[in-house]
């Protein structure tokens, strides 16, 4: 049973979705019920012609961050509020997701539970990138995956890998996806990388269309930092599919897994091998 008091929720909408107007104030109101306030982030609240928050006050202000769309909005907030350490949970508007649980339909009791402490909290790797970029250092996260990948489409890319400061591997083929355990049923499964328990601390190296049969897809535990560069060539580095980054022939990119993690609000019934059994069509 959880205890967390609960008084005031913030509200990220899925982008470019001004039909999810209604869906927000159904919100809102199963929320309000509950004797629980709800702020929306501004460019949310914009879309929708409501004023809003600024999304770094917003996530000050709140206990509980909720997300309504699909699981690339919560990707999206997971990265942006990571820093905050606010507990996120996703409310799916459409399509089931791997991680938003809740429909609008189910809020309503779902926010009784959460009042009584029937919820849980599951907490979840986060991978955490550093790289130079116009001369400064910088840091960002990634929640599913991070891909080091050719800069055009014409040339093979070489991708030297070291664990740990010791040489591991040179991948020669499209590139090299990193990829969290929540990450592992995006990309890096249609690459032929491994399912991984979203609750396990390790991350997996999947070869894109590597050029070399010997090349494998490996786990590693979560305590290994990588450092991957392109000697002979420029290199695109992307984060969760939402951010680019151009690298320079031998630039060095480094990843490990953060060293907190993300929680993520579930149903106390939510089941992930249901989530895989439906998704990927398991054992029909």
């Amino acid at each position: 049973m959880n205890t967390m008091n609960i008084k005031r929720v913030g509200v990220v909408l899925r982008p470019s979705t001004p039909e999810l107007k209604d869906n927000y104030f159904k919100l809102e109101k199963v929320f309000n019920k509950h004797n629980i306030d709800v702020i929306i982030e501004s460019v949310s609240g914009a879309m929708i012609g409501i004023m809003g928050m600024d999304f770094d006050l917003m996530c000050e202000s709140s206990d509980v961050l909720v997300t309504l769309g699909g699981d690339g909005t919560l990707i999206s907030a997971v990265r942006r509020s990571f820093k905050h350490d606010i507990p996120i949970l996703g409310v799916y508007a459409g399509s089931f997701g791997f991680l938003a649980d809740v429909q609008l339909d189910e809020l309503d009791s779902f926010v009784q539970n959460m009042v009584d402490g029937q919820y849980r909290v599951d907490e979840r790797s986060i991978l955490e990138t550093t790289f130079i970029q116009n001369k400064k250092e910088v840091t960002q996260y990634a929640f599913n995956d991070i891909v080091l990948t050719r800069h055009s489409v014409s040339n093979m890319i070489h991708v030297e890998t070291l664990v740990d400061g010791k040489a591991f591997n040179t991948y020669f083929g499209d590139g090299v996806i990193v990829s969290t355990p929540t990450g592992s049923t995006a990309y890096n499964l249609s690459a032929g990388g491994p399912v991984l328990f979203p609750l396990t601390n390790v991350f997996a190296l999947t070869p894109i269309c590597p050029h070399s049969l010997t090349q494998r897809p490996v786990v590693l535990p979560g305590k290994f930092a990588i450092e991957m560069k392109t000697p002979k060539e420029k290199a695109l580095l992307i984060i969760d599919g939402q951010d680019k980054h151009e690298l320079e022939q031998n630039e060095s990119v480094h990843i490990k897994l953060a060293q907190k993690q993300v929680q993520l609000i579930h149903r106390n019934e939510f089941n992930y091998f249901e989530v895989l059994k439906e998704k990927l069509g398991w054992g029909e």
